[in-house]
């Protein structure tokens, strides 16, 4: 891990390169709305997420929508007190979804499959390349 990017991110500038590098390509079975951007992209997202703030640990809940009960991935702090959440592709869901439970994954034992690391490691190249072209990292 390059911890020498990690204090030159911030979190605004993390999630601004992010929404620029989804794609279909980036989504959960290549998922696509126009109009819901965040749409598949949470467990790449929080891949991304913990590579710059490996505090963050990767948690899998369930969200319910109202109308279904989802599955959902995003990042928390678990030594924070309270617990510091950061989801930066909530907005994938309607007002009033709720989540219902959610559990630490274990960042040493992902067990994601050869096109999920694909998925991941593109969303990181291509949020690294924004990154730099702002001018936030080198």
């Amino acid at each position: 891990m390059r911890t020498d990017l990690l204090p030159l991110v911030s979190l605004p500038q993390l999630r601004t390169a992010l929404e620029a590098s989804w794609d279909r390509r980036t989504a959960y079975l290549e998922v696509h709305q126009p109009a819901n951007i965040a749409l598949g992209q949470c467990y790449p997202t929080s891949r991304v997420v913990q590579w710059f703030f490996p505090k963050f640990e990767i948690v899998s809940g369930e969200v319910d929508t109202g109308t279904r009960i989802e599955a959902h991935f995003w990042n928390v702090d678990p030594a924070a007190e309270p617990a510091e959440h950061i989801d930066l592709t909530w907005q994938q869901f309607p007002q009033r979804s709720k989540i219902l439970r959610f559990k630490p994954l274990d960042r040493l034992d992902l067990n994601d499959s050869p096109p999920t690391i694909a998925r991941c490691q593109l969303l990181l190249n291509r949020v690294l390349m924004r990154l730099k072209e702002v001018g936030a990292i080198q």
